[in-house]
């Protein structure tokens, strides 16, 4: 549901600026505060049916063109170095958001770590009961996740399911440094 209502955001402010628009412009003809329209495309909050329908009759757009689907589930998700979509907030001048991901984690006790792996270690692969981040800091390995072989780089960042088998192999001519966050499922 929270990708849903995150999408949303993104979504309407992409049309209002592909249709020239400004926040002043689309306020005044939705009757809706510029403050609350920023507010909804940044994520700072969801609009209530009625003032989305206003904001829609503005931008001249139908419900049917919005994506409304929630993100599909999948064993993991990988983010290259420089593929994040970088985010412009109204309310966030000097600051730069660059968007990764969001998944949905149940409760967990978050653990986060620094691993250096040397040159030639192999690890087999082990399951946990954790979902897991794992942000390339320095140097280049193969992750093996069950038992599919993903080659992570500098700057790219996977997200996981522990119950999958994880294991890695550095293999390259190089050491490699992981900022690695564990969060651990409560039972």
């Amino acid at each position: 549901m929270e990708d849903i209502l995150l999408n949303l955001g993104k979504q309407l402010k992409k049309i209002r600026l592909n249709k020239n628009l400004s926040l002043k412009q689309v306020a005044k003809m939705s009757d809706v505060s510029i403050g609350l329209i920023s507010k909804i495309e940044n994520f700072r909050t969801t609009p209530s049916l009625p003032v989305l329908l206003k904001i829609m009759q503005s931008l001249e757009i139908d419900l049917s063109e919005l994506n409304l689907s929630a993100s599909k589930a999948e064993k993991y998700i990988l983010i290259r170095k420089g593929e994040g979509e970088v985010e412009e907030r109204d309310d966030s001048k000097g600051l730069e958001y660059t968007f990764l991901f969001s998944n949905k984690v149940p409760a967990s006790n978050l653990r986060t770590y620094i691993i250096k792996i040397n040159e030639g270690v192999y690890r087999k692969p082990i399951a946990g009961d954790t979902y897991e981040i794992a942000y390339v800091i320095q140097g280049k390995l193969d992750y093996i996740l069950d038992k599919e072989i993903i080659t992570l780089e500098e700057g790219d960042i996977l997200f996981y399911d522990g119950l999958f088998p994880l294991g890695w192999n550095t293999k390259y001519s190089t050491n490699a440094t992981l900022l690695k966050m564990y969060l651990i499922k409560r039972q």
